[in-house]
């Protein structure tokens, strides 16, 4: 036996160690997770996002050129030519918010499949697009109508405060002004502190099949004492990739200008003047597009990684997943889905661990336990059995230079 106590680190079978996670392990996982499974977060997930945007602006834009080339044809300012603008406008606006719908359906369908597949990778599984699609298909709808809920109620809520700031304005103008500005910086902390709170509930809808209204109340209730940690990943994450964005349009619309001036030095429009500015134009938010479907992809990862961390530290998820993950290992078939159990199980507060990692590994020499840190008792013996000898009592090491200094000039 050892005088100092040891303890093995926590088994890491996938992405991350099967233990409560750190700051630094959530965000680092949310962005090196995209290589688990290239196959579903990069060929799927991503090529459906782009794919759906890409169709949402040439369809919506096609509508709009084949609407409002109708113009052309009609004297201005006759009834024909109002007419015409209004439908044009209407079939654009219709068009546009249809295809939005669609699109943001399958972006939340696509989120699905990424919170899927991070609570695979954490326990080391590789499923495929058919295993995880059958694991989100169940909830796909509760999915879709949660997203439209809020954005329902954000819609509401702006209505309401538009109605009411413009009945002041009516009357003070610059009170409605004021409460303008007070309504604008009151939403931000609201919304970032509304989007923390309500992160989690995507997740506890795919992973534990929960309904819209039990998702809600299990994500507040996860969050709680982990807000800040929560807030500051999404924070990172949003500003990460609105940077990466931004350091693509800039230099791509220096680009497309030098290359205008460069076809058109006397400013007079040409057809490939205009074809290379349509082209570089295209080109810039096609790349400002994949970065943002990329940053969809490693926020879904943090989303499903911060589940997992707050599950743990609430409610014990790492003992499950240890479990199954040694049952799985064992050569075990058919075993129930670890996410699933145990769900709202509440567990005591965890006991400090001792700050030397791996068990096996003997304390380097002269290594001291921490300050209030109390051995364990020493073994008791049987009633038939002798007893165990005294530990040695910590003696001084041998000076190993013997000789005696003496200051210069010392006659001694």
């Amino acid at each position: 036996m050892t005088a100092y106590p040891a303890w093995s680190p926590a088994p890491r079978p996938g992405i991350v160690p099967l233990h409560p996670f750190g700051f630094g392990t959530i965000l680092g996982r949310s962005f090196v997770a995209l290589r688990q499974n290239p196959k579903v977060l990069l060929g799927f997930a991503l090529c459906v996002q782009v794919v759906s945007y890409i169709v949402l602006i040439v369809a919506t834009g096609g509508v709009a050129f084949a609407s409002f080339s109708r113009l052309e044809t009609i004297p201005s300012g006759t009834d024909d030519y109002d007419a015409v603008m209004i439908g044009s406008i209407a079939a654009t606006g219709i068009t546009g918010f249809v295809l939005g719908l669609a699109t943001a359906a399958l972006g939340v369908i696509v989120q699905g499949v990424v919170v899927s597949e991070v609570a695979s990778a954490v326990v080391a599984e590789k499923p495929t697009l058919g295993e995880i699609w059958r694991r989100v298909k169940p909830v796909a709808w509760r999915l879709i109508g949660y997203t439209f809920l809020v954005t329902l109620a954000a819609l509401i809520a702006i209505a309401v405060v538009g109605g009411l700031l413009f009945a002041v304005g009516v009357a003070v103008l610059p009170l409605a002004i004021l409460g303008g500005i007070l309504a604008v910086l009151g939403a931000i902390p609201l919304s970032l502190w509304l989007t923390t709170k309500l992160l989690l509930v995507p997740a506890v809808i795919i992973l534990e099949h929960a309904s819209i209204r039990t998702a809600i109340v299990r994500s507040w209730r996860l969050t709680r004492g982990r807000f800040w940690p929560t807030l500051g990943i999404v924070v990172i994450i949003s500003f990460t990739f609105g940077a990466i964005a931004q350091l693509i349009s800039i230099p791509t619309s220096f680009i497309s200008l030098g290359f205008t001036t460069a076809l058109t030095p006397t400013g007079d429009p040409e057809p490939t003047a205009i074809i290379g500015y349509i082209a570089s134009t295209l080109l810039t938010q096609v790349l400002t597009l994949f970065v943002q479907c990329v940053a969809v992809i490693v926020q879904s990862t943090a989303t499903a990684l911060i589940y997992v961390d707050c599950r743990m530290r609430h409610e014990g998820l790492d003992l499950d997943l240890q479990t199954y993950v040694e049952r799985r290992d064992a050569g075990g078939t058919g075993l129930p889905d670890p996410y699933r159990e145990n769900i709202g199980r509440t567990v005591g507060p965890r006991p400090a661990q001792y700050p030397y990692p791996p068990q096996g590994y003997a304390p380097p020499q002269g290594y001291a336990p921490p300050p209030g840190y109390d051995r364990p008792a020493p073994a008791q013996a049987g009633p038939n059995e002798a007893a165990p000898p005294a530990p040695p009592a910590p003696t001084a090491p041998a000076d190993p230079s013997p000789t005696r200094w003496s200051a210069p000039g010392d006659g001694s």
